[in-house]
């Protein structure tokens, strides 16, 4: 059920796309605030429209998706130049270390954000059972 100060805010912050304020570090409300106060620290609230920041929890996500897309080529690279070229130790370090460090360390901050903007702009909340619809109560549980 919808507020009026509920509706005075979404006509003040109509709804902005994600990728246009996650990737970016912005708050997902004005586009405008900053969304992160350290590399990976989410800040409290927004310092210009005041969304609480309490709602979010992008948990591993981002974190995931970085091995996914960037640890597992890396190290296919790796295992590739080891038994094709036979380099030795010196030179796999010298070139895999900082490609894992480039690929999974930086875009840790913007999928982050991306996934907090997403969570606002669809209005994720922490899943919970509603009593009134008695889910979960039926025959066999």
């Amino acid at each position: 059920m919808s507020t009026s100060s509920d509706a005075r805010v979404d006509a003040e912050f109509p709804p902005i796309k994600p990728q246009h304020t996650g990737l970016v570090g912005k708050c997902p409300r004005c586009g405008r605030g900053r969304l992160f106060s350290g590399f990976l620290s989410l800040a409290e609230h927004c310092e210009i429209c005041g969304l609480d920041f309490d709602f979010a929890d992008p948990a591993d996500g981002p974190a995931f998706f970085v091995i996914t897309f960037a640890c597992i080529p890396v190290v296919a690279f790796a295992v590739w130049m080891e038994v094709s070229v036979g380099a030795p130790y010196w030179v796999n370090a010298l070139l895999t270390l900082p490609l894992l460090l480039v690929f999974c360390v930086l875009p840790l901050r913007p999928l982050k954000g991306l996934m907090v903007a997403t969570q606002y702009y669809h209005s994720a909340r922490e899943g919970a059972l509603d009593p009134a619809n008695h889910v979960g109560t039926g025959p066999g549980r």
